[in-house]
Formats: C-alpha cells, structure tokens, sequence
C-alpha cells in the first residue's frame, strides 16, 4: 500500500527501507517544502534579477525557452546572490559513526541528511559539492550547478563507509587549497573530539566570508543511555573498552554528555557558527525546517 504523503517516509528508521538515495532526497525535500507556504531560499538570495545573454558553456537548465520562443534568442536568468550560492558539505565518516542502537546508523541518518540539502541546493540553483572524510579525505566532488551534479554529489554520499579515525584538521587544508567562492559549509558528524579543538579547526573558513553550519548527529543511546544491568563499552575507533554500570550512564556520563553538547553549541555561538543538534531517531524534515528557522531569524 501506498503512503498517502511523502511525510510517512521521513523517520528515519523508514528511510532506511529506501534503496536510493535520490529517492530519499526528493522524499525528504518534499515533506520540508510541504511544512513550508512557500520554498525556502538555501542560503543566499535566490530572488530574480535580470537576464543576461546565453553564452557557450552555460548551463541549459537556466535558459529562458519561453523568452526564446518569442525572440528565437537564447536568455539566462541571473539571481541575486547567485555568484555566491555555493554548498560544501563536509560529511564524517569515521568509525564512530556506524554505531545505531536502532534502524539507523549515525552515518546513514547522516547520509540522508546530506543527500537531502544537496537535492535542495540542486533544486535552487546553487552549486553543492562534498567532502567525505575520517582520518582522510577519501572522497571530494568540487561544488558546482552543471548538468548532473546532483547524481555525482548523491554518489559519492551513497558510497561513503565507516573508516577510521576523525581527523578535522585534513579535510578543512583540503577544503581551503581548492576554496574559490565564499558559501555554506554544513559539517555532519557525531564530533567526538574536544570542542575548542573543533571550533578551532573550522573557524578560519568563517575568516573567509563562509556560513558554518554544524550538524551534531547522535544516537538516542548516545545521548541517555538506558543499561539494565553492567555493561561493557568499546570505543568504535580505538577499540578501547571500560564497564559502566546503569548507576555511572545516569548519573556522571549524562552529565558529561550534556556538558560537552553545551560547550560545542555555546563556542559554536560564540564564533557565529550554527549548531544543531540530531538525534537519529528524529524526522528529517523537521530538523531541516527547525534549523531553517533559526537561521532565518539570524539573517
């Protein structure tokens, strides 16, 4: 049986029976454009400006072909703000990051997440590109508005895999050597690492005119862990492993979790950098609308 509405499919834990990842873009995108009166601008100014005369090279999808009907003269429409509407989405996939207590892995909800704001980006004329790292950067799709970027920007999201490390320092030298325009730059990750160090490590993009955004991905579980009995933690990444008790994950490690979300969120804050917070068992569309609200009312 069919869902009545897109939105049946945007929990994650449905997605998840979604085999392609366009499919879940367009499916995300279309439950966010749906909560909304109207389709919100990804970032910069998307209001019409002018026309300008088609030059060899330029993307067809912006000629004017009604224009063109007229005077068999071919038109493109500019936009404001369109020299500077460009996406980088910077995507984590260190080993952590393929832990899920439920349907959905932090990489997957992350994945979802991305390919969505790229098909967003797509839908509105700005140039989107990814970066896909641990340790490494292991994959980079240059942002750009030609013909097909979508599909090779959901490719490389799509072939993303658990790694190794996070190292946040490599991908933002990577990032900056091939930096041409100032735009958005969205980090998803579950940010396991010290948050000054992390805020240290970002912070000179926005030196640059770049808009940072932080999507902080966590597991329910991650976030208040719920043992019925002792129980043996490894870290995913070193391997390391320590017994808790139900009495040390409700007590000192809430409070520790809690303050290190604090700390990333208030030097987020503190350095202009948007923060957002997402747990894996949440919809994805009204994470997308919520941080859309927060970013409208910031601009």
């Amino acid at each position: 049986m069919q869902p009545r509405t897109p939105t049946r499919f945007i929990d994650p834990a449905l997605l998840a029976g979604i085999s392609h990842l366009d499919l879940v873009a367009k499916t995300v995108v279309d439950g966010f454009v749906a909560g909304l009166h109207r389709s919100p601008d990804f970032g910069f100014s998307q209001e019409f400006a002018e026309y300008r005369s088609y030059s060899p090279g330029d993307d067809l999808r912006h000629v004017d072909w009604n224009v063109f009907a007229r005077t068999e003269r071919m038109y493109l429409k500019r936009y404001r703000g369109e020299t500077n509407s460009q996406l980088t989405l910077m995507l984590d996939t260190s080993a952590s990051m393929a832990y899920t207590s439920h349907a959905t892995t932090k990489l997957d909800y992350g994945r979802y997440l991305a390919v969505s704001l790229a098909y967003l980006a797509n839908q509105q004329r700005d140039a989107a590109g990814v970066i896909v790292f641990d340790d490494e950067v292991r994959s980079y799709v240059q942002p750009s508005t030609r013909q097909g970027q979508f599909m090779r920007v959901a490719h490389a999201i799509e072939q993303a895999k658990p790694g190794t490390h996070t190292n946040f320092a490599k991908p933002f030298i990577h990032f900056q050597q091939f930096l041409r325009r100032r735009g958005i730059v969205v980090v998803i990750s579950d940010f396991y690492a010290d948050p000054a160090t992390i805020i240290r490590t970002v912070e000179p993009l926005g030196y640059r005119g770049n808009d940072l955004v932080l999507f902080h991905v966590l597991d329910p579980q991650e976030i208040r862990p719920k043992f019925k009995g002792p129980s043996l933690l490894v870290d995913m990444e070193t391997e390391d492993a320590i017994e808790v008790s139900p009495e040390y994950t409700k007590e000192e490690y809430s409070a520790k979790i809690d303050a290190h979300i604090a700390a990333l969120r208030s030097k987020a804050a503190a350095a202009n950098i948007d923060y957002q917070l997402l747990p894996t068992d949440r919809p994805l569309d009204g994470a997308i609308r919520e941080y859309f609200g927060i970013r409208k009312g910031r601009l």
